[in-house]
C-alpha cells in the first residue's frame, strides 16, 4: 500500500478545502470500501481527509412526509430509523440485504453511493480495465462476465453497480446533496442532483462514474414524499444466502385502488453500471389492472433492451421472474 497522509476534518467547507488544495487525497466515510481498494492498489491516495466527525449523521423526516438522510449515517442506523421502516421499507430492507452486521455498522450512506464495481478485472492491476486505466479495454466483454450488465452497458465496459441502497434510493426519486468550492480559489457551493441524473451512462468513458464535481462531498440524500413507499418491498437474488452482491434485485411499490394500478416505482439492480429506474416497465403497469398479465407485460417492456453476453443472459429470465413475483406479492397483500 503507498504511503499516505491522514487529516480529521473539522467542518464540511474545510474538508472540501483538504480536497481541493490536494486533487489526490480521498474523503473517509467507513472506508469498507476505499481501504480494499488501496490494498490492491486501484486507489493510491495521497492523503485521507476524515469526514466522520462532520454533522452529516442524522435522517430527519422533514414537514411534508419525507426524509433528509446525512452522508454519514451508517447503514445501520439508516435500516433501523423508524421513519425509514414506516416511510420507505424498501430501503431498509435493501440495506439490511447488503451486507454483515459489521459491515452495516461501519458503512455510511455517501460512501455507499460511491462504492466501485466489484468486477474481477477492475481489481486485477494485471488485466486491462477501462474504468480502471481508460483505453486499455475491458477484459469482461470475452473474459468472465456472469455477473455483468445486460442494460446500458456498451463495449467500453460491462461492469455492474454493486449498490443495494441506491437501488431503493432510484425507486423513490432520491436526491443527492454536496458541496463543492465555487470556482478555483472559490467559496463553498451547495448542490443537487437528482439520483436519476448522478450516475453517468458508460458510454466510452466509464472512468467518469458520477456527475459530482471534482472535490465535491456528499452532505446527505434527500427522500421527498412517497405516500405509495409504505407498501413497498426489495427482493434480492444472489449467489449464496449471506451477505453476497446481487447478481439481480429489484425495489417495487405499487398504488392500487378497484384492482387498478394507480402508482408504480420499479428499481432494477446488478443489471447495469447504475441502479436501474424500470420506466418503461412503470409507463405499462399505471393504469392496468393489478394482475399477472400485466406484470409480466411490464418487466417484458423494460428488459426489451437486454443486451445480454454469452454467459449472462440467465438474468433477462431471472429480473423477468423476480419482478412478477415482487409485484404479485405487494398486489395480494394490498387486496387484503
Amino acid at each position: 500500500m503507498k504511503e499516505f497522509g491522514y487529516q480529521r476534518a473539522d467542518d464540511v467547507s474545510g474538508a472540501v478545502a483538504l480536497l481541493a488544495a490536494d486533487p489526490d487525497a480521498r474523503f473517509l466515510g467507513g472506508g469498507t470500501n476505499l481501504v480494499d481498494l488501496m490494498k490492491t492498489g486501484v486507489e493510491r491516495p495521497t492523503r485521507l481527509v476524515d469526514i466522520r466527525g462532520l454533522p452529516l449523521d442524522t435522517v430527519e423526516e422533514t414537514a411534508d412526509g419525507g426524509l433528509r438522510i446525512g452522508a454519514t449515517v451508517t447503514n445501520s442506523d439508516l435500516a433501523a430509523h423508524p421513519g425509514v421502516r414506516r416511510r420507505y421499507p424498501a430501503l431498509a430492507q435493501a440495506v439490511l440485504a447488503g451486507a454483515s452486521g459489521q459491515l452495516r455498522n461501519m458503512a455510511t450512506v455517501g460512501g455507499n453511493l460511491l462504492q466501485r464495481t466489484r468486477c474481477g478485472y477492475f481489481t486485477d492491476l494485471s488485466k486491462p480495465c477501462n474504468k480502471r486505466a481508460p483505453g486499455s479495454g475491458c477484459s469482461a466483454v470475452t473474459g468472465e462476465h456472469h455477473n455483468h450488465a445486460v442494460l446500458g452497458a456498451s463495449d467500453h465496459c460491462v461492469a455492474v453497480h454493486p449498490s443495494d441502497m441506491g437501488v431503493a434510493l432510484a425507486a423513490f426519486d432520491a436526491v443527492v446533496r454536496y458541496e463543492t468550492l465555487d470556482g478555483p480559489g472559490g467559496t463553498p457551493a451547495a448542490g443537487e442532483l437528482p439520483l436519476a441524473d448522478f450516475y453517468l451512462p458508460v458510454g466510452d468513458t466509464p472512468h467518469r462514474e458520477t456527475a459530482l464535481p471534482p472535490g465535491a462531498l456528499i452532505t446527505g440524500v434527500t427522500l421527498p414524499p412517497a405516500p405509495v413507499a409504505a407498501r413497498s418491498r426489495y427482493r434480492k437474488v444472489r449467489e449464496r444466502a449471506s451477505y453476497a452482491f446481487a447478481i439481480g434485485s429489484v425495489a417495487a411499490a405499487l398504488g392500487i385502488e378497484d384492482g387498478v394500478v394507480t402508482e408504480a416505482r420499479l428499481a432494477f439492480g446488478a443489471v447495469a453500471s447504475r441502479p436501474w429506474r424500470a420506466h418503461a416497465a412503470e409507463a405499462v403497469l399505471t393504469g392496468a389492472p393489478a394482475a399477472g398479465d400485466t406484470f409480466a407485460a411490464a418487466a417484458d417492456a423494460e428488459l426489451a433492451a437486454a443486451r445480454p453476453l454469452p454467459d449472462n443472459g440467465y438474468k433477462v429470465t431471472l429480473m423477468r421472474n423476480l419482478a412478477v413475483a415482487v409485484l404479485t406479492e405487494l398486489a395480494e397483500e394490498a387486496a387484503r
